[in-house]
């Protein structure tokens, strides 16, 4: 088959294109690299069934004829991190939003499937045990732009779903809870890898907030292993999917893991919210998903542990650097 995946030189795009590839498809990538980096995608550079574009998914007239081209679109391209929300609200908004009405209008001229990828922070405040996919979501006021990231990603929901009901255009809708893994940044607020690197070094792990607040970590391969389950199951169309692993853990004790885990002698310090985002941030005390859906569609569980994404990113730091 042919894919169009957007966002391919991105975290989880580029292991999703490598994974693509592997099974013998042909890829192309669509990438403005605000982002991602074509170095992600090294191990794919000069196939002759690969293909990377840069470009933006708000340009329609680059977009249009990769879609035309494709059987199928991976739409993962977007304006990610809360760092990056926060910072640059509108561009972020325009991205995601206007990016992914571009996507879904194109594809639906061609009768090309869509999967979209859409983010827990479309649940919000909402701090229930375990978050199934039909919950509620609760969220601040529309200007704390922590939220706008959350807004714009129920909108590309909302636009998938229409999509699928009135044009019965072939729609997929996946929630990922955070993911992490090689070729994360820290540098757009991703805990994990943050973490990491500090703690390789000997430096203060810093925490935002008091630390007590809990998340749920996957794994990359896992997730894309989710996806690849998802993509092609005739029992997915027209569903909104969480995509996690269910191991809760507070980001006080993920630090104290990590330093354990990589035998490192950083120090852990505190920061507030304020000094890092500026006044008015709002987080929340936790964020479990409920993945009993998939596993019931798909039979998909996550496999690996936190012990081995702590592992395999500390691996790929040391290699790098």
């Amino acid at each position: 088959m042919k894919f169009l995946v957007t966002g391919g030189a991105g975290f989880i795009g580029s292991h999703l294109c490598e994974r693509l590839i592997n099974e013998g498809h042909f890829v192309t990538a669509i990438d403005n690299f605000s982002t991602g980096s074509s170095a992600n995608l090294g191990s794919l550079s000069g196939l002759n069934n690969f293909a990377l574009v840069e470009g933006s998914i708000l340009d329609s007239k680059t977009l249009n004829p990769l879609v035309s081209e494709a059987d199928y679109v991976f739409h993962l391209a977007a304006a990610v991190g809360v760092f990056n929300i926060v910072r640059d609200p509108l561009r972020s908004l325009l991205t995601n939003i206007r990016g992914t009405e571009n996507v879904f209008e194109i594809s639906q001229s061609t009768n090309t499937p869509v999967f979209l990828t859409s983010s827990s922070e479309v649940y919000g405040k909402n701090i229930s045990d375990s978050l199934k996919e039909s919950d509620d979501r609760i969220l601040g006021s529309p200007t704390t732009l922590r939220w706008s990231y959350s807004e714009a990603k129920a909108i590309d929901e909302s636009l998938a779903y229409a999509y699928f009901i009135e044009k019965n255009l072939e729609t997929r809708i996946v929630r990922f809870f955070n993911t992490v893994g090689p070729r994360q940044l820290g540098a757009y607020g991703m805990v994990v890898p943050r973490f990491v690197k500090s703690a390789l070094s000997n430096k203060p792990l810093t925490i935002y907030g008091n630390g007590n607040q809990t998340r749920c970590f996957a794994h990359v391969y896992d997730v894309v292993d989710a996806v690849m389950a998802l993509a092609f199951a005739e029992n997915s169309v027209g569903k909104v999917i969480n995509i996690g692993n269910d191991f809760e853990i507070s980001i006080r004790d993920l630090a104290q893991k990590i330093i354990d885990e990589t035998g490192s002698k950083s120090e852990i310090v505190y920061v507030p919210y304020a000094d890092a985002y500026g006044d008015g941030f709002e987080d929340m005390e936790r964020r479990v998903p409920n993945i009993e859906l998939i596993n019931e569609l798909v039979g998909w569980k996550p496999m690996r542990d936190l012990s081995t994404i702590i592992t395999d990113i500390s691996k790929e730091m040391k290699r790098n650097h």
